[in-house]
């Protein structure tokens, strides 16, 4: 029976994709979010998307975040990612900052190129240097987070140099594996991968192996490795309920999928949750589909999210349970002790 014995932490990361209204969308996220911290998670983690509906739309983490650690007091806070080509370097470090210090020092910095090409363009930048702004950024980030002068002279307030041991980079290559590790850096990989032409049925872990190859190759003497990986995982009562809400989400989803770069799937059921790299069933269904992926064998961190199958709330919250209760425990994951607490509690 396999488990993962380098996995630490569990997770739980939402899009904000319910279907329905913005503030229905904050207020479940939230719901979430504080259901993850009673089941015992360790991390809840969101994603920062500019003006587009379909792909998640909070284009403010820290703010949304600062939200929800008022109703939190244990759990892990991450934003994955920030998609810092976008941003003012200086602001994300002052609101990191900040936001640490309210949440107690919970907050985890998730960071990435990221970013739809016509949101570039609305805030005056080309997507084609999204690379270049974003390696300039980062450094700024560093630096101020650090407490060094920035350009002027000034310095960051509040001083929160802690934070720089808790950014993580996100990436799908493996030149970006490389540049996560070279600077110690956590290293986030997604739910899913566009295939190439030249490997168009390679597993997902085939394309993030070399990756963590790369990361853990680059990583400096001593330093100790932190890899996430985020997995569409749903689990319902039974499989038949299950697979009734994914074949309803996935193929509302699969637009949207194909204008990520992925090759359309074929018509069956089957077939689309293969093609969205999706977990689904009943808890012993989904155990032995994560078993299957040998990048699992390798993260200290797992972080499962609904998307793309986004069921309505209320199986989010009992598929997060399921997770914490039967799928994870089997997987390696054990709930600390401080969850325990208060889970008795």
């Amino acid at each position: 029976m396999k488990r993962f014995a380098n996995l630490k932490r569990l997770g739980f990361f939402t899009r904000l994709l319910d279907e329905a209204p913005p503030a229905d969308r904050y207020r479940f996220a939230a719901e979430q979010i504080v259901r993850a911290e009673k089941a015992g998670l360790d991390s809840a983690w969101i994603a920062q998307h500019h003006f587009h509906e379909r792909e998640g739309g909070l284009p403010s983490p820290f703010t949304f975040l600062g939200y929800v650690a008022a109703q939190t007091s244990r759990i892990r806070l991450g934003t994955g990612i920030v998609t810092l080509p976008l941003e003012n370097a200086v602001r994300v470090a002052e609101d990191s900052a900040v936001l640490d210090l309210l949440c107690n020092g919970r907050f985890e910095l998730g960071v990435g190129t990221g970013g739809n090409p016509s949101a570039f363009a609305a805030f005056g930048l080309d997507s084609g240097q999204r690379n270049e702004i974003f390696a300039r950024n980062l450094d700024v980030v560093r630096t101020a987070l650090a407490g060094k002068p920035l350009t002027g002279g000034d310095t960051l307030y509040p001083l929160r140099p802690q934070l720089c041991e808790r950014i993580w980079q996100a990436t799908f290559s493996v030149a970006g594996g490389a540049r996560a590790g070279k600077a110690g850096d956590g290293l986030l990989l997604s739910r899913t991968q566009p295939r190439t032409k030249e490997a168009p049925r390679a597993t997902l872990a085939e394309i993030q192996n070399p990756i963590i190859d790369a990361y853990l190759e680059a990583l400096p003497p001593g330093c100790e490795p932190r890899i996430m990986a985020s997995r569409s995982v749903f689990v319902a009562e039974d499989r038949a309920e299950a697979m009734h809400l994914a074949d309803t989400g996935l193929r509302r989803a699969l637009p949207q999928f194909m204008k990520g770069g992925h090759a359309k799937p074929g018509e069956t059921l089957e077939e689309m949750i293969t093609a969205f790299d999706t977990h689904v069933g009943a808890a012993d269904d989904v155990i032995a589909s994560l078993r299957a992926d040998a990048t699992l064998e390798r993260v200290t961190d797992l972080v499962f999210q609904a998307h793309s199958v986004d069921p309505p709330h209320p199986y989010i919250l009992r598929s997060m349970e399921l997770v914490a209760e039967k799928v994870a425990p089997a997987l390696g994951w054990t709930r600390t002790a401080a969850a325990d607490v208060a889970l008795a509690g």
